[in-house]
Order: structure tokens, then C-alpha cells, then sequence
């Protein structure tokens, strides 16, 4: 079984991934596999340099991921190109693990943020949508992130309102407590899916 898992940013999907990953699952995770891809030289990186010049750059030639938030969440035809560039790749890879781990993982776990936004929620047989609250997402981001109000309302309006997102999911998993009750909530969830293979 093929699951996607996405939420809003801070919401607590890496963690929901961890404790899934703990109870068995396989977990493919979009925003490790994006660090990957834009390491220096690879396809992504040397696209995102031809665009928006070096610039983005820390002084060793690495990726600054910082300065290249700062442009795509206040611009929007910049967040497109970024998009354009980094997608197909991250999409390509991804079909890639899954179809080479789907025949000895009884459930993938595709943990992306961007799970409906670049249709990789066609590839899933169930999604989960992590939810907590519009207060406590925005307190979250700010700590994690250390962002001002507004560089952190810009990030969560940069995305696809959670809303929407708990209309086209098959569960959604209240994170507004504790790790605890996330935990809690996790281990029955993961029951529910494991049931349904038998």
C-alpha cells in the first residue's frame, strides 16, 4: 500500500513519518530527497544557479536553502520557477524508489509537503493529512524557524490551504496535543492501514 502523508508546514508530518517508520513502514521523504538533488552540481542545483545566479550561494558554492526561501516565499513567479526546476526531479526519484521498493514494503509512506500540489497524491492508494490549528501552525513555524509573523503567514499562504487538503484526504490526524496523543494516534491509524492488507 501506498500512502501520502502531507499536512501545513509545522504541522508535525516528519514526526507522524518517524512513528510510522518506527511501527514498519517504509518512508520516502520529498524534502530529504530535494537536499539531495541540490547538492553542488547535480541537474537541480546547476538549474537553480542558471536562474537566480549565485547569489543563493553560501561562499563554498553549497546551497543557501535560507536565501532561497526568503526569494520563492515572497515572489511568486520565483516559487514557479523554483517549482519547474526542482519537481520533475524530485517526482522521477520517487517514482523510482517506490516502484523498486513496492513488492518488499507492505506500506510506502510518501511524506510531501507538496503531495497534491505536484499530483504525487495520484501515485497513493490512502492519504493522511496532519492538522493542527491556524494558531498553533503559525506559533510552531515561528519558533522552528525563528521567522517574523508575516515571513510566516507568507510560507503557509504559499501552500495549498489545509482545508482543502483534509477534503481530498482519506484520514486526518489531529497533532494539536501532545507527541504523546500524536503517537497515540499514529499506532491506530497504522493498525487501521495494516488491517486492510490482510
Amino acid at each position: 500500500m501506498i500512502v501520502g502523508l502531507t499536512g501545513g508546514i509545522a504541522t508535525g508530518k516528519s514526526e507522524s513519518a518517524k512513528y510510522l517508520q518506527k511501527l514498519g513502514a517504509y518512508c520516502v521523504d520529498a524534502d530529504l530527497i530535494s537536499k539531495e538533488l541540490t547538492r553542488k552540481g547535480l541537474p537541480a542545483f546547476n538549474g537553480l544557479v542558471k536562474e537566480f545566479g549565485k547569489n543563493i550561494l553560501f561562499l563554498n558554492g553549497s546551497l543557501d536553502r535560507k536565501k532561497l526561501g526568503d526569494i520563492i516565499f515572497s515572489d511568486r513567479e520565483a516559487r514557479c520557477k523554483v517549482e519547474k526546476i526542482l519537481h520533475k526531479h524530485i517526482i522521477l526519484r520517487i517514482n523510482k524508489i517506490v516502484f523498486k521498493k513496492r513488492d518488499e514494503c507492505s506500506i510506502i509512506i510518501i511524506n510531501a509537503p507538496l503531495l497534491f500540489e505536484v499530483g504525487l497524491d495520484k501515485l497513493c492508494d490512502k492519504v493522511i493529512v496532519v492538522w493542527v490549528p491556524y494558531k498553533i501552525e503559525m506559533g510552531r513555524l515561528i519558533l522552528r524557524d525563528k521567522l517574523s509573523d508575516q515571513e510566516a503567514k507568507k510560507r503557509i499562504q504559499s501552500q495549498l490551504p489545509i482545508e482543502k487538503k483534509m477534503e481530498l484526504a482519506d484520514f486526518v490526524i489531529d497533532n494539536s496535543g501532545t507527541k504523546q496523543k500524536l503517537r497515540s494516534n499514529i499506532i491506530s491509524l497504522y493498525k487501521l492501514l495494516t488491517s486492510k492488507l490482510e
